[in-house]
């Protein structure tokens, strides 16, 4: 892997690393725990989030305008 990334010019990156990337991109995209948790091979959903998802800043805005628009309804 590593030797291709060099010839592409792109960074170092371990595969760990891709899957993390790839459990926030499918979680932030709408796949649910679960399923992301069984395409990783992993014994739990927990274990999944604790490990792999990774809160960013769009998703917390996204979250910030969420909680607004309900706040708002309820006044």
């Amino acid at each position: 892997l590593h030797r291709v990334l060099k010839r592409a010019g792109l960074p170092k990156v371990r595969f760990h690393d891709l899957r993390h990337t790839f459990a926030t991109l499918a979680l932030q995209n709408g796949v649910d725990i679960k399923t992301v948790s069984g395409m990783l091979g992993h014994f739990s959903a927990g274990f999944t989030l604790d490990t792999y998802a990774h809160v960013t800043t769009a998703a917390q805005k996204e979250a910030a305008r969420t909680m607004e628009k309900v706040l708002t309804a309820a006044l």
